[in-house]
């Protein structure tokens, strides 16, 4: 993607959310704007992808954190639009909600409030879930005579096992912050009025590690979720040899040996 189809996009008008692209931070935020509850449009997943991937490919951003606006981060998707929805549409709703999974760089979800359906697998598609202790994340599909249809319960397996994603699925059960950081769901659990102290945080945090090794760590690590552990092995030392040939990994060896803060060009 060229920097001018980029700008385009990101210049652009979308369904339910803005976007902001703080240059100086190297931080970018997808927030959702359709307050009280943030319904998520059947249109506005696939303008989420597009974000994502124009995001992935602009040089200036670092960091993307995806939160949203008012009490509550989604209470999920337009049920309307469900009906609307012609089957190659609705085919395509888990590869649109997976673009925070594939785009190369940290992406943070910021939870408060109800985090629910498409609203809580955009969510699990991120790398980090930072929680306030308002928030309550469930998959209430079953209500509705529906299961999970864009990788809502396949994550959440991974995450926390079978029994507890069946206790969340075919119950519709919903878990507050607490809860979800100690089942291994959140990153951290914070009250509301920390949550962009936290994300800041985070965001800064990521900003100081190597680009480069960044990118090769995430993608490492999704690659190995589903791999036997001797390839996940395996790949990893290979992952580990490219890198040592890298002009970060050098940096942080001299910095490290010369006590200084090492300063990453992700080369």
């Amino acid at each position: 993607m060229t920097t001018t189809d980029v700008n385009t996009i990101l210049a652009s008008d979308f369904d339910g959310f803005r976007v902001q692209v703080d240059a100086e931070a190297e931080r970018a935020d997808i927030i959702l704007g359709r307050p009280p509850l943030n319904v998520i449009s059947m249109p506005q997943r696939d303008e989420l992808r597009r974000v994502f991937e124009a995001l992935d490919a602009h040089d200036g951003v670092r960091v993307i954190v995806l939160r949203a606006e008012g009490e509550h981060f989604s209470s999920g998707g337009d049920i309307k639009g469900f009906l609307e929805a012609s089957p190659e549409h609705v085919s395509k709703l888990a590869d649109n909600v997976a673009a925070p999974a594939r785009c190369s760089k940290p992406v943070i979800a910021v939870n408060r409030g109800y985090t629910f359906g498409v609203g809580f697998e955009l969510s699990l598609a991120c790398d980090f879930r930072i929680a306030s202790e308002t928030t309550l994340y469930a998959l209430p599909e079953q209500k509705l005579g529906q299961i999970p249809g864009s990788g809502g319960s396949a994550r959440l397996q991974k995450i926390i096992g079978i029994a507890r994603t069946k206790h969340m699925v075919m119950r519709a059960k919903r878990i507050g912050g607490a809860q979800a950081l100690a089942w291994g769901i959140a990153t951290e659990c914070v009250p509301d009025d920390q949550l962009e102290s936290a994300t800041q945080a985070l965001v800064d945090e990521l900003r100081g590690f190597s680009p480069l090794a960044q990118r090769t760590a995430k993608r490492l690590i999704n690659d190995n979720e589903d791999a036997p552990l001797s390839v996940a092995i395996e790949m990893e030392g290979h992952c580990y040899s490219r890198l040592r040939t890298s002009s970060d990994f050098r940096e942080g060896v001299e910095a490290f040996h010369g006590k200084r803060r090492a300063v990453f060009t992700g080369e």
